[in-house]
């Protein structure tokens, strides 16, 4: 499982053209009109983020380098943000999954401000909400989480209490199946070990 605490990736805007087969003035150009994220060097140089780079990508539907793949996996986020209504129900998801998953992060949010601030923080490559959280449309929060590739697409775990038309990645009734969920991450774990590998 990837660790925080190792280098980030940063690219030029040279290796940015070249990963996106134009000349360096395009991707300057793509940079100064704002279209893609970047940071000057205190020498002037423009330098772009892993994760900036692979949202410009995707964002315009262009497919990304084996380099910045491999980047974006290895940087990949292990962790599984808990939103729920009440905090018991909260603590028993965070015990139930830390014990099946002690390498993931178990990220917890309690009301929609904490959420979000979780998601900007701390890009969690899932998420179990549950749908008894009151205070925003849960709709236009999975389509606004799908939508923006600043979150990274994460997977969508929906706890319902019955019938539901949300479209979620999954739908769960409570009190959740575990296997279920287990099933998915491993089986993300092993996508992403084949591409690494790859």
């Amino acid at each position: 499982m990837p660790k925080n605490g190792r280098l980030v990736r940063i690219f030029s805007a040279l290796e940015v053209a070249n990963i996106c087969g134009v000349v360096n003035q395009t991707a300057i150009n793509w940079i100064r009109n704002g279209h893609l994220k970047a940071f000057t060097t205190p020498g002037g140089q423009y330098r772009i983020y892993a994760k900036d780079l692979a949202a410009f990508l995707d964002k315009r539907g262009m497919s990304a380098s084996g380099e910045v793949l491999q980047v974006i996996i290895e940087n990949a986020n292990w962790g599984v943000l808990l939103v729920a209504a009440t905090q018991s129900l909260n603590d028993s998801l965070k015990d139930e999954l830390g014990s099946r998953f002690p390498d993931y992060r178990i990220i917890q949010a309690f009301d929609w401000f904490e959420t979000g601030r979780k998601m900007v923080e701390e890009k969690p490559g899932f998420i179990l909400l549950d749908e008894g959280l009151p205070g925003v449309s849960i709709s236009r929060f999975i389509q606004t989480i799908r939508e923006d590739p600043v979150f990274g697409k994460p997977y969508i775990f929906l706890l319902v209490n019955g019938e539901s038309s949300y479209e979620a990645d999954l739908l769960l009734t409570l009190p959740p199946d575990f296997t279920k969920i287990e099933a998915i991450l491993r089986d993300t774990e092993k996508q992403n070990d084949i591409a690494v590998n790859a």
